[in-house]
């Protein structure tokens, strides 16, 4: 009696000591903050917990998209035990007792258990095996919680047996709304921009944004947090960057690249990293900034920008800078030429207004039967039977014949293509003044 009078007086203690984060955690589904395309009215995981209908599921997101939250959240929500487990501390033996306390709670009271793990790939091959008779059976549902690709670090079939669910990164106003809730927790205010500084700096992740507002709300007591507070919180300053900023920086840095000038470029990409600013977003103007500002001049410029927006997936920052970085001085040095997409543009517009034609009959599929009858595919020659791979023939409709959108300049690669074409074009020329072979 005496040591469950002090067990609870220490788990009551360290309730009241615990991380805001964790003082926060929700009691049902419905106070969880986030993850609308999951928890939505009528979205399918708030179905199957509101039904208690929930079978085994994978929980996969960033940290502090809310698994574990959601997880408690669910033990709130079900008329299942809940039971919960750390694969980080865990192993085999802890396995098998929850699996015969299941056992004997179904036999006994006809009662389900849910057990909850979290970090579930660190979980070897022979620890997950352990889990699957008794998830095969329905003695055990389980809710695994992971960083990690579960394609890659669930074995498959574990990962078969269940229902995956992939978390986002909190919203600014699921993060906002996060942080007004932390504030009543603490039973304190914040500035505006003290708020709107921890939410941006937060990356989408919800524990960060509590326990950035518990420490700058201790920096502050007993008075409001403000912005100074947020930054020491973050150990950082705020930089001034709102909606106008958004899209005059962007803009400077596209214009810096497109001015071939790397040390602007740079700068302008510091800025919007420092201020926040989604990485994924800018690596996307990149990748179009490599095909609008610089296409055929480097044809390798949208190889660096794409490896680059890659980099940023597996990586994630801060790391990914140093890709980012990489191809925005590429970009920025590389020839310019913007003809791949002046080609595109002027086509599609040439398009709309209604330049359109017949495909010729040799360029027709000729594949299916009854086509040469039709005459489809007669007369089509096919270029990797001629020397250098390339026979002039007609393209285009009849109707437009000798129209052109692509018109290279000479500027990098694109010297070598306006070459190639003008040779091509001289030969046809010379063709045509001449007895044409049947061959051409």
């Amino acid at each position: 009696m005496t040591n469950d009078l002090f067990t609870g007086a220490a788990e009551e203690r360290l309730a009241r000591q615990a991380p805001l984060a964790a003082r926060m955690r929700p009691r049902s589904i419905d106070d969880v903050v986030g993850q609308p395309h999951l928890l939505g009215p009528g979205r399918p995981l708030r179905r199957l917990v509101e039904t208690d209908a929930l079978s085994s599921v994978l929980l996969w997101g960033p940290p502090g998209t809310g698994k574990t939250t959601l997880a408690l959240a669910v033990a709130g929500s079900t008329a299942k035990e809940f039971e919960q487990l750390s694969a980080v501390t865990a192993g085999v033996k802890d396995v098998r007792e929850v699996i015969e306390r299941a056992r004997r709670r179904l036999g006994e009271h006809g009662r389900g258990t849910i057990l909850f793990l979290d970090e579930i790939h660190r979980f070897n091959k022979a620890q997950q095996d352990a889990l699957l008779p008794a998830v095969e059976d329905g003695t055990l549902t389980l809710i695994g919680a992971t960083t990690e690709n579960p394609f890659f670090e669930v074995n498959p079939p574990l990962r078969s047996r269940s229902t995956l669910f992939r978390l986002e990164p909190l919203d600014h106003d699921s993060l906002a709304l996060l942080a007004r809730r932390g504030l009543q927790a603490l039973a304190t205010s914040a500035d505006d921009d003290a708020i709107a500084l921890l939410v941006e700096r937060a990356g989408g992740d919800g524990r960060q944004v509590l326990t950035s507002l518990e420490v700058a709300a201790a920096l502050a007591h007993p008075g409001t947090v403000a912005l100074d507070h947020a930054e020491a919180a973050l150990s950082t300053s705020a930089v001034r960057y709102g909606r106008d900023d958004h899209y005059d920086v962007v803009s400077a840095f596209i214009k810096s690249m497109r001015g071939s000038d790397p040390d602007a470029a740079v700068y302008w990409l510091a800025r919007m990293l420092e201020a926040g600013e989604d990485a994924r977003f800018i690596a996307r103007r990149m990748a179009i900034f490599a095909s609008e500002d610089v296409g055929m001049a480097d044809p390798q410029a949208l190889v660096v920008a794409v490896s680059a927006f890659q980099a940023l997936e597996f990586v994630g920052l801060p790391e990914a800078q140093l890709s980012l970085s990489q191809a925005a001085i590429h970009l920025a040095t590389a020839p310019k030429s913007n003809a791949a997409a002046l080609a595109i543009w002027n086509a599609r517009a040439d398009v709309a207004a209604g330049a359109l034609g017949e495909v010729p009959a040799h360029l027709r599929d000729a594949h299916y039967q009854g086509a040469k009858v039709l005459g489809h595919g007669a007369g089509y020659e096919y270029p990797h039977a001629h020397e250098g791979g390339w026979v002039k023939q007609t393209y285009l409709p009849d109707a437009l014949a000798g129209r052109s959108w692509y018109r290279p300049t000479t500027h990098g690669h694109e010297q070598e293509v306006t070459e190639l074409m003008r040779r091509r074009t001289s030969e046809t020329a010379l063709a045509a003044g001449a007895p044409v072979s049947e061959q051409s």
